[in-house]
Parts: structure tokens; C-alpha cells; sequence
């Protein structure tokens, strides 16, 4: 035989295009149009029908950015359609674009009652019809004029990303709107041919498959009659039936689909569109599952859900019965998606135990799976905070984007920081957004990794990221290739059926301890400053409210405020979604987080303000009391207590050959006449932590063009283009307030300028450095380098309730690859009996690297990232000012810098007037660090201790109540007894006796005198 496949395919292509895929619908006819453009932001149903409607026609402009246009659409289909076979279908084209379906115009149609009937995307522009002919039609179609940011990932700049900046025009031409009769056997014929030609495709040309498929879809095309499709269609998919009858191999890699949409709650879009994007993509799965029974759609974010019932509570009726019915799944378990890296501990435990929460009392269910697929890596310590709240298994693909190395499981069991593991699943497809193509189908059986152990993977399909959805297409796909030759089975089912196969094929699976480290968007601890600080204050400020707020309640019978703290966690964890966090999202965006966190500190600064009044009492005037939140006692005042501060030490200042000396009781800092640290003595050991002939608070100035997806990533290539900003405007020794030392520095470099102020915290071994930053330059990096004099072959970086130790090395490609990272609160390098501690207020962003000594040997270098200056997709990301707080301290053991990294974002409050206020809990060993201190979630008025090992090694010690105790349970995160002693060894009276193994995390729940036991 001769070879011409290649002129074969060329020939079945152009005849599918040009005959069959336009003769999808059998005829079709024009719908009288009238429209409403909303002035400003969206309203509901409601009100936009009761405004005046004008004429419309089509081919006419419509939609500002970010605007919406409601269309009322009547007619009547037509009568001479009587008697024709097909599906009426109203077929609208709002002008979509050639981008992906989520990242431009969108509409939701409604029918009079203000029923949803479904979603208009760019790929599923079909609202199915119950009408015949001669029946009415009359809907409306909510319009969303939603500009496309930047789907084609070109990252050029633009100003679409504000809406104060979009530009008013129209940005779109309305060019179909018709009642149409869709042929079902020309659809039918196009799936067929769409899954056996991605198929072919995907097999060896040498296979007899291969030509067994090219050779039945050139018979097709011969004996179909391109003048009469609808009328021969039938006799093609005749010719396919026997080719894709043929069953699949019995080795044939099986594959879980599970219907999918990957919704960002925030991203090239604002939050007020992502609540229309659920009820978009929401709706389009409920017709879907009214038209398949054997359609199963999965859905994490308890917040989307929310949402869905505070604005669309009729819809939301309509996915709990799908919900009960187990076809709609709640996945995750969690709040939203969010970031894992820069959340703090409470924060991402709240993330379950709100998420949870919710699910429960809404559904009835309990997610065991934590669903994150497109985080940009995953800390250390979320094993067991997984694990805590009671799920089993964990999922994502994001480290599929690694750079430079490839994981090397698919399937396996990842082991946390205090050696908890979850079973944990990354989809071979390498997408959250699968359309069951053929590609997607061999790749995911091509690459799996577990080959001969294990033979299952998961593949999330539907249009994602701005929502969409499956759509009829992919579930066509699906029952098509649930057992076809050459093809992996594909089988429609819920994550928990996926689950429950691999973990029983595979009961030892291999294990992955520490950080799943996604070696890309490393510039995400850094970009959008000011958001990053909102988040770290929120957190800060709700530790502080529920401790207080509970001290006040237990101790003086005040009102807890229940409803207010619950409403403002939801808040802080809407806000670590992983593009808002991360600092990846439009202007839009990052301004009403802002704005939000604004608002948040308000509200609990007034909380707390209640607390310490009611605690207060009527003290002496003039005596002030200090409120320590601290897991730490501070200036004399006990952890988590209030009392008057002990006589704090002196500091001094002095202009010296050398430079100013400031120097206290703990340490001696010289800074040198161009505002750098040439020395920071220890007193007690007499060593310096700055090597000789090395400066620290060195600011370095370094380009920032990353090669792609700007607010995302910082590049390895950034490091050879620094300039370090040594010269000084100013250099000068002032007093503060109370009359403290000071020394202030000044710079100037590029458009921007920076103010730094140096001081001593007193009785602490600290150098606190406050740095305001002018900040006015483009695609630049600013970088803070402290080189110490420690030979340290690994550097410890605070995480959730516990640190990780990283490399200083590149030995290997995943350390090289590792070249920033992410801490919380502080970074710790350190010898046997000497260490130094780099702390932050609210920057993320970390490097820590070895360079030669002065005089052999090394010194370990600390960089906090301070400020980035992305132009996509903000073109003003992180321009103005910004004050950033960084402290320098010595300290031998990680417990002192945990200490240190308390001291700086809970500063205690000096309050005038007030009584003492004895702790209500109190841990009499270091290492165990009292993290949370609350009234229980079912406000049964029990009190919540949450703590955790910070050293990293096992420990014991004595927890004490300061209240009457009347029981006390280990629980789970949600506050369920785990009926098995753990953690918790015994109990005297008030007190509490633990032993814990390194950086577990406990919590107690403790019945008080007089109220029930934990149930």
C-alpha cells in the first residue's frame, strides 16, 4: 500500500471544518433583542428588569471593561421546524474572543421568574430549550463585559486591570443571538471523529490501530455527501461504530475523571466577578447533570459556596439536592484555596476548620481530601495540619511547572515536619483543566510514574481558572473512551472513588519528606508588600482579640464576640487565596485587599480594646499595665498575661572614630559613616556576629525581568545584576520620644528613597532596623543582606507551628533550584553555641546563601526580599510607600528566635490605668509554644488551647489552666475528641501534662467548672 497518510489527514481535517462542524445546527433564526446597560457595579434580576430596555441589534458595540449589559430576548421558534428531528438551543456569541473560555465575556441567562437557567462561555454558548414550535421564548441574559487581561501570556502591561483605568469604550460587538436546531447525529458524528482522531494522533504510526482509525474516518468522508451532511451523518458514524466498539487493553492505564472547575476567587478578574463566575459555572453544571445521570462534578472552596447562598440562594438549593444526591461533591475541605507558604499556623488550620465547618453543617459531609491544585508549593507542615483536621488525602499538579526537576512519584505518601503523613496524589495529565482530549489521555498513561506498582490516576477536567466548567463535549469524550482500544479507560466518578482504588492498589506507597518546593513563582513571598502586611497584622491582631476576648469571658462573664471573630476569619481567609496573597493579581484586586485589611484592623482593635476594658477594672491613672500577647514573657510581664513592665535597661549612643555606637546591656552595634553595620557584639560571649571587613543592612538593588508571568517569578539571572546602595545622604544620631538613641539613615537611588531608623530594643540582644521606603522604580528587586559570622551548613526558616532546616549548599540540582525561599516570622543560622537571628514584620521572601571569608572558611549570608516592582499584571504593583520593620538579634537556640519573632508582630500594649490580668494559660516549658487561645466553635463556652514543639525536639512539660477545670480532651482541629491519648498524659486539677514528640501540634479542649464536659 502506498503511504499518503498525511494527505489523508489533511483531507478528513478540512472536511470536518468546512461540511460537518457548520452543519451542526439544522437551521436557525433570528430573536428580537432589547438591552439595559447597568451604570456601574452588577445588580440583581430584580432590579435590572424593572429598568427600561432599549432596542438592540446585532453587530452593535456593547460592554465597557468590567461592565455589565443585560439583554431581554423574546421570539418564537419557528413553526415550519415542526416535524424535523434535533434539540432547539438558543445560540448566543457575545462577541467571544479567540483566549481561553473564563477570561473574557461571560453571561448568565435567566428565564422571567428569574430562574437561572445556565452560563454563556466562549466554548459553551448553547442555552438547551423547552420549546417547540410555535412556543415563546423570553429570557434575559446577564452580560459580563470582563476585558481580557492578559490570556494570550505575553505579560505586557495594561491598564484593563483597574477599573479606574479600563477605559470606558465598548470592548465588545454582540454578533449571534438565535433560537437554533441542533442536528444530535452531526454532533454525535463530531465527537466520534474529535476522540478517535486525538486518539490516532497519540498512537505510534506503525500500529495497525493507527491505520485501522485513519482508514475508517477516510471512509467516512468518501461516503458522506458534503451537500447533504445531516442526511448522511448516520452512515458515517456507522463506519466509526465497530472502530470505537473495540475494547481497551486489560493493562490499559485507568483513569478517575472527575468533572472540574478550577475557579480562582480572585485573579485577572475581582472578587465581585468571581461570585458571578460560581453561579456561572454552577449553573452550567446543574443542566449538564440534568441531562446525564452519570455526571459527577467536584467543587472545593467552602467560601464559593457561601457565596452562592448569600447572593444566588435559589441555585444554591438546587446544588444541595445535587450535593445529597452525591453528584455535586464538596472537595478540600478548606476555606478557599489557598496559599500554603505564608499563611500563618492558626491561619491554615482555619482554613480546614472553617472550610469544614461549613461543609458539615450545610451538606452534612466532611471532605477527607485536601484539593489544592494550583498553590505555588506546599509547606513543610501542612501534612499535619491536614492530618489534624481529619483528612486522609491530598492532591495537586503545580509542582508539574518545577523548572528544573521532576518529581518522582505521582503517588505516594508525604511525610511533615513532626512526621505525620497523608496520602497524596499529583495527577499525571499535568492539568487541572483537562478536556479528555486524546494528548491529555496519553500523557497521563505515558507519564505516570508508578508503573508496575500501581496503575490509576486522576484527571480533573472542565474549563477552569475563570470557571466554565465540563461541558457536553468532555462528557462525550468520556463515555467514548471509557474502554477504546489503544486508550487509557476513562471512568466518570467522585475524588473519593480515585482515592480509595489507589490507596487500596498501593498500600506502600513511597515517601516524600519535607516541602513540596514549586521550583517557579518564587517572587510570590515578595510581590504586593502591602498586601503581605495586612495579612501578617491580621493575624497577629486575631491572635491577639481571641485571647483577650476569651480571658474576658472566662474572667469577668463578658459577651464573646462569636459571630464578629468568625465574620473577620473569613475575611483573612478569603484574602490568602493564592492569587491575592501571593501578590499575583490585578491592581483591582490588591487594592480592595488593602482597603480590607484596613477595615479588619478596626473591627479588632475594637474587639480587643472591649477585651482590656473589661479585664481592666478601674486600675490607678497614671500606672500603666502592660497586655503581653505573646507566647513569651516580655520586659518582666508573663506569657499572655497583663502587668507592670519591669525597669527597662539603658540604651546609650555615642559618635565614635569608628562611627555611632549604640549599646545596651546585650549588645554593642557600630555603624559605620555609611549607615552600615561593620559590628554587632554579642556582650555576654564578646563575639561579633558581622565578619571582619563585611557591613550589614546592606540594601541591594537588583533588575528584575523574569523571562515570563512577571509577578510570579524571580529568576536565577537576578543575581548577576546587583548594585548595592551604600552611599548615604545622611547618617545621624537622634533621640526618640523617651529620649532612646537612635540612628537614622537616609538614601537616595533611582526615583525612590529610603529612611532608616536603627535602635536597640532595650533588655533584648536585638538591633531593630525600620525601614520606609519610597518606592517609584520598574521591574526591580530590593534586597536587605546581613552576612554573619556563622559556619552554617543549613539555615532554619520559621513555618506553620514549627521551622524547616534548608540547605545554605547547592550540591545538588534541587538546592541550586532552591535559590529563594519562603519564612515566616523569622530565619535562624547557627553554630554549636552560637547563632544569629535575621526577623521580620511582614516580609516573606528569603535567600541564604554561604561566601568566602575574610580569611578562609565562610560566612552565611541572610537576605530578606523587601519590594518588588512587577508590570503584570498590576503595572503599579507595590509604587509608594511602604515601612517594613526587620531586627538582627543573637541567640544561640531556634527558641530565641522564635522569641524574637513574637516581640516583633505582637507588641505588647501599655494600657493607662489598668488592673493585672494573671494568665488564662500558661506552658512552663519554652518549647512548647501556646499558639491559640478561644471559646470552642459550638459556642458551648469550653475553652480551646492550641500549642505545638517549636524546637524540633521531644519535649515535656505542664500546661496550667487559669481557670476551674472541670475536664480536658485531645482533639482534632474541629474540636472532636481523637479517642486515644496522644499528647496529653495526664491532668492535676488545673493542670495539664504533655509529652510531645518534635513540632507536634495539640489541641485541648478544657470543660470549666460549672459547664459541660467536651462532647
Amino acid at each position: 500500500m502506498h503511504h499518503n497518510s498525511s494527505l489523508v489527514r489533511a483531507r478528513i481535517t478540512r472536511f470536518f471544518e468546512e461540511r460537518v462542524n457548520p452543519a451542526t445546527y439544522r437551521a436557525s433564526a433570528s430573536l428580537e433583542l432589547t438591552a439595559w446597560e447597568v451604570p456601574d457595579e452588577p445588580v440583581s434580576f430584580a432590579e435590572a428588569v424593572g429598568h427600561e430596555f432599549e432596542p438592540f441589534s446585532i453587530g452593535s458595540p456593547w460592554g465597557k471593561p468590567w461592565g455589565t449589559t443585560w439583554f431581554h430576548v423574546t421570539g418564537v421558534v419557528p413553526t415550519e421546524w415542526a416535524g424535523r428531528e434535533g434539540e432547539v438551543e438558543l445560540v448566543v456569541d457575545l462577541g467571544f474572543l479567540s483566549g481561553q473560555a473564563g477570561f473574557q465575556a461571560e453571561g448568565l441567562v435567566f428565564d422571567t421568574s428569574g430562574r437561572i437557567l445556565k452560563a454563556l462561555e466562549p466554548f459553551n454558548n448553547h442555552v438547551p430549550l423547552s420549546a417547540g414550535p410555535g412556543d415563546p421564548i423570553d429570557v434575559y441574559i446577564e452580560a459580563a463585559s470582563n476585558p481580557d487581561v492578559g490570556s494570550d501570556w505575553s505579560f505586557r502591561p495594561t491598564p484593563v486591570g483597574d477599573k479606574a483605568t479600563a477605559g470606558t469604550e465598548p470592548i465588545y460587538r454582540l454578533r449571534r443571538v438565535d433560537v437554533a436546531l441542533r442536528d444530535t447525529e452531526v454532533w454525535e458524528l463530531r465527537m466520534d471523529v474529535w476522540t478517535l482522531t486525538g486518539l490516532m494522533n497519540e498512537l505510534s504510526p506503525e500500529l495497525p490501530r493507527t491505520a485501522e482509525i485513519l482508514r475508517a474516518l477516510e471512509a467516512v468522508v468518501d461516503v458522506m455527501d458534503p451537500d447533504d451532511i445531516s442526511g448522511t451523518a448516520g452512515a458515517g458514524r456507522a463506519i466509526l461504530a465497530p472502530v470505537l466498539a473495540k475494547p481497551a487493553y486489560a493493562s490499559a492505564h485507568r483513569v478517575v475523571a472527575v468533572g472540574h472547575a478550577h475557579i480562582d476567587s480572585a485573579w485577572l478578574w475581582p472578587i465581585r466577578e468571581t461570585i458571578r463566575k460560581c453561579a456561572r459555572t454552577f449553573s452550567n453544571v446543574l443542566d449538564l447533570m440534568d441531562r446525564d445521570p452519570g455526571f459527577v462534578f467536584a467543587a472545593s472552596s467552602a467560601q464559593q459556596y457561601a457565596w452562592m447562598k448569600e447572593h444566588y440562594p435559589e441555585l444554591f438549593e438546587r446544588i444541595r439536592e445535587r450535593v445529597l444526591e452525591g453528584r455535586f461533591v464538596p472537595v478540600g475541605g478548606m476555606w478557599v484555596e489557598s496559599d500554603t507558604n505564608m499563611p500563618g499556623g492558626e491561619a491554615l488550620a482555619r482554613q480546614l476548620i472553617a472550610g469544614k465547618n461549613f461543609f458539615m453543617r450545610e451538606f452534612g459531609i466532611e471532605p477527607v481530601e485536601v484539593w489544592l491544585p494550583d498553590s505555588f508549593g506546599y509547606s513543610a507542615a501542612f501534612p499535619q495540619i491536614a492530618v489534624a483536621s481529619g483528612a486522609r488525602y491530598f492532591l495537586t499538579q503545580k509542582t508539574s511547572w518545577n523548572e528544573t526537576n521532576t518529581m518522582p512519584h505521582h503517588t505516594f505518601s508525604w511525610e511533615g515536619i513532626d512526621g505525620s503523613r497523608i496520602f497524596t496524589h499529583f495527577p499525571p495529565v499535568d492539568t487541572y483543566n483537562s478536556v479528555l482530549s486524546g494528548e491529555e489521555l496519553a500523557r497521563a498513561q505515558r507519564q505516570y510514574a508508578e508503573k508496575g506498582a500501581s496503575n490509576v490516576s486522576l484527571v480533573p477536567f472542565g474549563f477552569g481558572d475563570g470557571g466554565g466548567g465540563p461541558t457536553r463535549e468532555m462528557l462525550a469524550a468520556a463515555r467514548r473512551t471509557a474502554s477504546l482500544e489503544g486508550s487509557p479507560t476513562v471512568t466518570v466518578a467522585a475524588p473519593s472513588a480515585f482515592f480509595e482504588e489507589a490507596e487500596r492498589d498501593y498500600p506502600n506507597p513511597p515517601v516524600w519528606s519535607g516541602e513540596l518546593y514549586l521550583e517557579f513563582h518564587r517572587g510570590t513571598y515578595t510581590s504586593q508588600a502591602g498586601t503581605k502586611r495586612g495579612n501578617r497584622r491580621s493575624e497577629h491582631l486575631l491572635k491577639e482579640a481571641e485571647l483577650w476576648a476569651t480571658t474576658a469571658a472566662i474572667r469577668t462573664g463578658a459577651e464573646y464576640p462569636y459571630a464578629r471573630l468568625s465574620e473577620l476569619w473569613h475575611e483573612v481567609l478569603l484574602l490568602q487565596f493564592h492569587d491575592i496573597l501571593p501578590g499575583s493579581s490585578i491592581a483591582w484586586v490588591h487594592r480592595a485587599a488593602e482597603e480590607s485589611y484596613a477595615r479588619i484592623a478596626e473591627r479588632l482593635e475594637e474587639i480587643i480594646a472591649d477585651a482590656i476594658a473589661a479585664l481592666g477594672g478601674s486600675g490607678r491613672a497614671g500606672d500603666a499595665v502592660v497586655f503581653n500577647a505573646s507566647p513569651f514573657a516580655v520586659s518582666g510581664v508573663p506569657a499572655m498575661s497583663a502587668g507592670r513592665a519591669q525597669a527597662v535597661g539603658t540604651v546609650r549612643g555615642e559618635q565614635t572614630s569608628d562611627g555611632i555606637v549604640l549599646e545596651s546591656a546585650r549588645v554593642r552595634v557600630t555603624v559605620d559613616a555609611d549607615g552600615l553595620i561593620s559590628s554587632l557584639v554579642d556582650r555576654a560571649s564578646g563575639r561579633d556576629a558581622i565578619p571582619a571587613g563585611h557591613r550589614g543592612n546592606v540594601l541591594q538593588l537588583f533588575r528584575d525581568t523574569p523571562t515570563q508571568w512577571d509577578a510570579w517569578d524571580i529568576d536565577e539571572h537576578y543575581q548577576r545584576s546587583g548594585t548595592e546602595l551604600r552611599e548615604a545622604e545622611s547618617v545621624e544620631l537622634i533621640s526618640d520620644d523617651h529620649g532612646r538613641p537612635i540612628v537614622r539613615i537616609r538614601r537616595r537611588f533611582g526615583a525612590s528613597t529610603v529612611a532608616q531608623d536603627l535602635r536597640l530594643a532595650p533588655d533584648e540582644p536585638a538591633l531593630e532596623i525600620e525601614t520606609t521606603v519610597d518606592w517609584h522604580e520598574k521591574q526591580k528587586l530590593l534586597k536587605l543582606a546581613f552576612p554573619v559570622d556563622v559556619h552554617a551548613d543549613r539555615a532554619a526558616s520559621e513555618v506553620q507551628f514549627g521551622h524547616v532546616q534548608r540547605p545554605t549548599h547547592v550540591n545538588t540540582s534541587w538546592d541550586a533550584a532552591r535559590f529563594e525561599t519562603c519564612a515566616h516570622r523569622w530565619v535562624h543560622v547557627a553554630e554549636p553555641g552560637f547563632g544569629v537571628t535575621v526577623a521580620n514584620d511582614s516580609t516573606y521572601g528569603h535567600d541564604i546563601t554561604r561566601v568566602a571569608g575574610p580569611r578562609g572558611g565562610t560566612v552565611t549570608q541572610v537576605r530578606q526580599s523587601l519590594l518588588r516592582a512587577p508590570l503584570f499584571p498590576d503595572p503599579q504593583s507595590d509604587q509608594g510607600q511602604h515601612r517594613l520593620t526587620t531586627s538582627i538579634a543573637v541567640g544561640a537556640d531556634v527558641l530565641d528566635a522564635a522569641r524574637e519573632g513574637y516581640r516583633l508582630n505582637l507588641p505588647p500594649r501599655a494600657v493607662d490605668g489598668a488592673n493585672e490580668v494573671e494568665p488564662l494559660v500558661a506552658s512552663d516549658r519554652p518549647s512548647i509554644i501556646v499558639e491559640t487561645v478561644k471559646l470552642a466553635e459550638d459556642h458551648s463556652g469550653d475553652l480551646v488551647v492550641r500549642l505545638y514543639e517549636a524546637r524540633g525536639a521531644r519535649a515535656s512539660g505542664t500546661v496550667t489552666i487559669g481557670c476551674e477545670v472541670s475536664g480536658v480532651e485531645e482533639t482534632d482541629l474541629l474540636e472532636r475528641p481523637i479517642g486515644r491519648a496522644d499528647a496529653l498524659v495526664g491532668r492535676r486539677g488545673s493542670s495539664v501534662d504533655l509529652i510531645l514528640r518534635p513540632f507536634q501540634l495539640v489541641t485541648l479542649r478544657i470543660a470549666r467548672g460549672g459547664s459541660a464536659s467536651p462532647q
